[in-house]
């Protein structure tokens, strides 16, 4: 039984690494087993002691060999190291991206100057704001962020791009069905262009079932577990398939830039999903380059990484950290990038 249960580990392990190779429409078995990857690879490890302690050095191969292969998922999640802390001397753009969540949800309009003296701490270039409103208590942002931030592109709905550099042109995108969109700024730095996208992909629905199930147990109605699983299982891979249908407007998009790219935002996706896969592309991930510990971005329970800053071949990263504020229910993340001189 010990030894099936080892090959049904590796088969899944295997499995899950590259079900974000296909969309998940028609294959949300596949694309949920990337999903569970940490613990099949938690699974893994325990079988490799449970084998090593046996002694039964063969079959010990079986897990062995599998989480060697899982190496490069590891290292979207951990990496080892430390900051290089003279980064922000060396020439460069300094990048954040940030849902903000609640920055239009309190009347004081603090918690938007917060987050602005946290830009001009950690000496940041360019800014993508998602799930952004322009008014924060009774002060306009744009206004009072212009003094750091001279230059701005608005999009869709939430999103905007801050950036302390001259922007020349600008695209918006919208998804259809959704209050979901991306963007795009072309900034000119030393006479050179570069073209940031900030990007906000269709959430997982996970809390927007939830509250409705917990709004039904307030008032007395009864939740049955099986509909509750169901619904859940529903939203989820309702939002999985739109996800990737966005990603794929985006990755569409990016195929024409004719300048370097850096693609900043709120993915609601893990590493190695069809979403993070097709929105990397042949661009590179900052924290596999040049981040240092584990990575997660979204705060509470759901303790994963979602928001990502990748970039062009043509830039070399320098350092990729997140601070653990508070004002969010996800981290910002911040990167320095080598840019052309």
């Amino acid at each position: 039984m010990m030894l099936i249960i080892t090959f049904l580990l590796m088969i899944f392990t295997f499995t899950g690494l590259f079900g974000g190779d296909v969309p998940p429409a028609g294959n949300t078995a596949r694309a949920i087993l990337v999903y569970a990857l940490p613990l099949l690879i938690i699974g893994n490890v325990v079988f490799l002691i449970y084998w090593l302690i046996l002694r039964r050095f063969h079959w010990m191969c079986i897990p062995l060999i599998t989480i060697l292969c899982c190496i490069p998922y590891i290292g979207t999640l951990f990496q080892f190291g430390s900051q290089d802390e003279k980064a922000d001397a060396k020439p460069g753009l300094k990048i954040a991206t940030y849902n903000v969540a609640r920055f239009g949800r309190e009347t004081s309009g603090f918690m938007a100057q917060d987050i602005l003296s946290e830009m001009k701490k950690q000496k940041v270039d360019i800014a993508c704001f998602q799930e952004y409103t322009d008014y924060a208590g009774d002060k306009k942002n744009s206004d009072s962020y212009k003094d750091y931030f001279p230059y701005k592109a608005v999009g869709q709905s939430d999103m905007v791009i801050y950036s302390r550099y001259p922007i020349v042109n600008t695209k918006n995108m919208k998804f259809d069905m959704t209050n979901n969109s991306a963007m795009w700024a072309e900034i000119k730095v030393n006479d050179n262009i570069y073209r940031v996208y900030n990007v906000h992909l269709e959430t997982t629905g996970i809390n927007g079932a939830l509250h409705r199930a917990a709004k039904l147990q307030n008032k007395g109605l009864e939740v049955q577990n099986n509909a509750l699983a169901n619904a859940l299982y529903g939203q989820y891979t309702v939002g999985m398939i739109a996800r990737s249908g966005q990603a794929n407007q985006v990755a569409m998009d990016m195929k024409e830039s004719e300048v370097p790219i850096i693609v900043c935002g709120d993915f609601n996706d893990v590493p190695y999903s069809y979403v993070y896969n097709t929105m990397l592309g042949d661009k590179i991930d900052g924290f596999k380059e040049c981040g240092s510990g584990y990575m997660n971005t979204f705060r509470g329970k759901k303790n994963v990484r979602i928001d990502y800053i990748f970039h062009s071949k043509e830039m070399e990263g320098l350092s990729y950290y997140k601070k653990e504020l508070s004002y969010s229910d996800h981290y910002p993340v911040f990167m320095r990038i080598a840019i052309k001189q």
